[in-house]
């Protein structure tokens, strides 16, 4: 048995000539979906846990802002909670709020 774990294009590339055994033997396919809200921020008070914060770090509104923008997908939730805090941090705020996720969201985009 053997698990294969990828991006969304990873699916038509296996189909492509080389990979096209392989395609053929994989029985079971699934996508990921995003998170749910609550999902989301439960997603980010776990890492802030890891990190070693137990303590409301994200207001309600921030972390209502990064799913909405990140459609709930880790990757996306992962950098702009990471821009929010830079921009919390760079405006002496103690907590993000969502100020500080709103100028996550211009960093993010326009990278």
């Amino acid at each position: 048995a053997c698990l294969l774990v990828g991006q969304p294009t990873l699916r038509p590339r296996i189909k492509l000539g080389t990979f096209a055994a392989l395609d053929q033997r994989i029985t079971l396919r699934y996508a990921m979906t995003g998170m749910t809200g609550t999902e989301t921020a439960d997603y980010i008070a776990h890492h802030l846990k890891l990190a070693g914060r137990s303590d409301t770090l994200f207001s309600d509104d921030a972390t209502a802002l990064i799913h909405q923008v990140s459609r709930g997908l880790p990757r996306a939730i992962n950098n702009l909670a990471v821009q929010a805090l830079v921009a919390a941090y760079a405006g002496n705020k103690t907590i993000v709020d969502e100020s500080s996720a709103r100028a996550a969201v211009a960093e993010v985009s326009a990278e």
